[in-house]
């Protein structure tokens, strides 16, 4: 039975669904997700272009914050850097490429819940097995005690969940947010609707009823302060503040770097949900998002005034907020292009790979930059600097 058929027979025998148990099975079921199949983001084949997917030019500059970051939490040894939603793990081997001061202390976590995506990620870096990389290097001498070693990164490692340890070091996640499930809800004179997703046997339809008391509450949280009139509507992502949660958990110091669609409640209120959420198949803009489930992507900004009260009641409170060029701009991209037209500029006459790589910097920076496309999303720096 394919995944249509499975949420009709489950909204025959439930009633309507909530859109965020809709969206996890568009993105996530096991055998028929988005993700699950491999979708996302890549050039020829894949459905849309993320900041990685440019060209090196984003892992450089990264590499260059989590230096930033090390040197800030005075150097630790082992230093775990864990990317969540780590996809083809293209990110990963760019930062590793790059050799920043960290690499001797790094351990690299690629976070991705695909089976497929994570067989990918093999060829293009070595992954070794999780207690390796979440703990330090061991050196085992006959008859002895095993004895810490230090410089032995980068380890890196691949898990389908974040791990279940406490750590020191920096949680990366570039467009994880707007693809965690959402619920959506409708402002009504005296409280909230819920939309739901029902089936009229020929499409899934919406259906509003009104939400019950704990999405209402969060629903409110969602508000607090905004001017939302009566029939706007607004993502509540719960999935996201769950995430949070684990993080908070699993973070002991250091802090976490968010590249996501951000928005005010009241700017997403008078959008509409037709600009908020959308979807994306094989580099263009999908169907509305209840056609075809797990051939599209479904992607919704997220609130920024729940983010801040989420991350504050998870004691990683906003440091950064700002758009991606600015960010960009704090941790080196200029020097980088011009490192890169200098390294053109000495090899163009032979023509060379490390010539034409350092060519194309330009032209990946105008990309990640630019304030009309990838350069406008938001980076918020979540930090922790105590024990946690």
């Amino acid at each position: 039975m394919g995944l249509e058929a499975r949420l009709r027979e489950r909204i025959h025998r439930e009633g309507p669904i909530s859109f965020s148990d809709f969206q996890e099975a568009a993105l996530y079921d096991a055998e028929e997700g988005f993700f699950t199949r491999g979708g996302g983001a890549g050039r020829a084949g894949r459905d849309f272009v993320t900041s990685p997917e440019v060209g090196s030019l984003f892992g450089m500059v990264i590499a260059r914050a989590l230096d930033d970051a090390w040197h800030r939490l005075g150097e630790p040894d082992p230093f775990v850097v864990v990317e969540a939603g780590a996809g083809r793990g293209r990110l990963g081997a760019d930062v590793v490429r790059a050799q920043p001061d960290c690499l001797g202390a790094l351990r690299y976590v690629m976070v991705e819940r695909s089976a497929q995506l994570r067989d990918e990620q093999r060829e293009r870096l070595a992954v070794e097995p999780p207690d390796e990389a979440l703990g330090p290097f061991l050196v085992v001498e006959e008859g002895e005690s095993p004895e810490p070693q230090l410089g032995q990164g980068p380890i890196v490692t691949a898990l389908d969940e974040l791990p279940a340890v406490r750590v020191t070091g920096v949680v990366l996640a570039n467009e994880l947010l707007d693809n965690l499930p959402v619920h959506v809800v409708e402002r009504a004179e005296d409280g909230w609707l819920e939309v739901r997703v029902d089936t009229d046997d020929e499409r899934f339809v919406e259906v509003l009823v009104p939400a019950a008391p704990p999405l209402a509450a969060e629903a409110d949280v969602v508000a607090e302060g905004a001017v939302v009139p009566v029939g706007s509507r607004l993502p509540v992502p719960v999935a996201a503040r769950t995430w949070l949660e684990e993080v908070g958990a699993l973070l002991r110091r250091g802090e976490v770097v968010l590249f996501d669609y951000v928005d005010t409640a009241s700017s997403l209120a008078a959008r509409g949900q037709g600009s908020w959420m959308r979807t994306y198949r094989a580099h263009q803009r999908g169907v509305v998002p209840l056609d075809h489930p797990g051939e599209q992507d479904i992607t919704c900004d997220v609130p920024l005034e729940y983010l801040r009260r989420i991350t504050e009641r998870v004691g990683l409170p906003i440091a950064e907020y700002v758009p991606q060029r600015e960010w960009m701009g704090r941790h080196g991209i200029v020097d980088l292009v011009a490192e890169g037209d200098r390294l053109w500029q000495e090899g163009a006459a032979r023509g060379d790979l490390v010539a034409l790589a350092g060519r194309s910097r330009g032209v990946e920076a105008a990309a990640l930059t630019d304030p009309g496309g990838l350069g406008a999303h938001r980076v918020l720096v979540l930090r922790r600097e105590g024990s946690g």
